[in-house]
Order: structure tokens, then sequence, then C-alpha cells
């Protein structure tokens, strides 16, 4: 296994440990840090790896496979625990997560016809957006609350619409590989 794969398996082995965070808040005051620290961590891995199997010409299979997967692994683990812990909307999760399927299907759909639907600079920046989000609302809103600025929200809006806008660009700009038979 490359290092690039090592670092995709990283994450997803950092999902549990990031989970784990959330069920041990009785026992550690400060456990919305440590869930940030981990978090970033993951978020890390899956920046770093794309741009290693790519610069050292070690694209695999596994890789292709496996990291769209660990990515929605943990961007759905982390909107799931936040909002068992009333810390986001269940709507804003029921967006971000049914856009990840529904863009997942319609993969599949243009892999069967042969076609590979690249990440667009949107989906990055709908990706960024949302780790982002995710780690301010864990870390409730640090620095920008003390003078009086929601950064929370508007990073979660911003999120929304990035996730809502690439989610509707992906599909027009590939509409003619839906069919309806």
């Amino acid at each position: 296994m490359n290092f690039a794969n090592k670092l995709t398996m990283l994450r997803i082995l950092l999902i549990p440990l990031f989970l784990a965070c959330f069920y041990i808040k009785s026992l550690v005051q400060q456990w919305n840090y440590i869930a940030a620290f981990i978090f970033i961590a993951a978020y890390l891995t899956d920046i770093f790896d794309g741009n290693y199997a790519r610069s050292h010409n070690i694209v695999t299979t596994f890789g292709k496979f496996m990291d769209p997967i660990a990515d929605k692994m943990l961007t759905g683990s982390a909107v799931i625990m936040l909002v068992s812990e009333g810390m986001l909307s269940p709507l804003a999760a029921i967006i971000f997560i049914g856009r990840e399927f529904l863009i997942s299907g319609f993969r599949l759909i243009a892999a069967n016809n042969g076609t590979v639907i690249a990440a667009s600079w949107l989906g990055k920046v709908k990706t960024v957006t949302q780790c982002i989000a995710v780690v301010i609302i864990l870390l409730k809103n640090p620095l920008f609350g003390l003078i009086g600025i929601r950064m929370d929200i508007i990073m979660l809006a911003a999120a929304l619409v990035f996730t809502i806008w690439s989610g509707f660009d992906y599909i027009y700009k590939n509409r003619k590989l839906i069919r309806f038979e």
C-alpha cells in the first residue's frame, strides 16, 4: 500500500476517534477541541493523499475508490454527531448528506456509461467550507463570538450554498448522461 493510500486509511481510522470525543464529554471538559483537532487532522489527510498520489504518479484504483468514501464517512459522521448534540440543524445535515448521495449516484450512472465525472472547483470549495463550518461549530464560534460575529452561522450558510450550488453544477454540466428509460 503506497503512502497516499495509507493517508486515506488513516482518515478512516481517525473517524472512530473523532466520534469517541462526543462520548467522553462528561469526562473531558474540552472534548470539542479534541474533536476539532482530530477532524482537522483527518481533513488534512484528504488534502495530502490526492496531491501526493498525483505528484508521485501513484494514483491507484484503491485510492480512486476509497478516497471519496473516506470523505463521505468523515463529513457524514461529523454532521450526524453535530445534529445529535443540537449543534447543527437536521435540515443542514439532510442537505449535506443528501447531496453526497445524489452526486455519488450520479457518478455511478456516469461510470456505467463510461464517463468519469471529475471533482470540480465548486466541489472543492464545498468541501473546504464544510470543513471550516464543522470546526467553527465544534469550537463554538471562537474569537468571533467575542466580538459578536456569528462566524459559525456565516460559514454554515456558505457551506450550504456551495453544497447546493456544486450539486446542481455537477448535474447540469453532465445532464446528457441522464436517460429516463
